[in-house]
């Protein structure tokens, strides 16, 4: 996931709520599973950030808005126990 807030100021306030608590409930379509939350940096955060930009090229807009790193959160599944 990505914390664009449209190329706002600010990280939105859900990138916070991920950091102090990763564990967390994934809704998508039809699925619901546990995941752990991840804030990826440096090359890797770079790069996924411009796979991003490729498939949705407002992502590179939003960058250009703003004067902080735009965070990439990945979202990795695991079994709850």
């Amino acid at each position: 996931v990505f914390g664009s807030a449209g190329g706002g100021p600010r990280h939105p306030d859900w990138y916070y709520n991920l950091v102090a608590h990763p564990r967390v409930e994934v809704e998508f379509g039809d699925d619901t599973f546990s995941a752990t939350a991840t804030v990826l940096s440096g090359p890797k955060r770079d790069e996924v950030y411009a796979r991003q930009v490729e498939v949705f090229p407002a992502f590179g807009d939003y960058e250009k808005k703003t004067t902080r790193v735009i965070p990439v959160v990945t979202l990795t599944r695991y079994e709850a126990q």
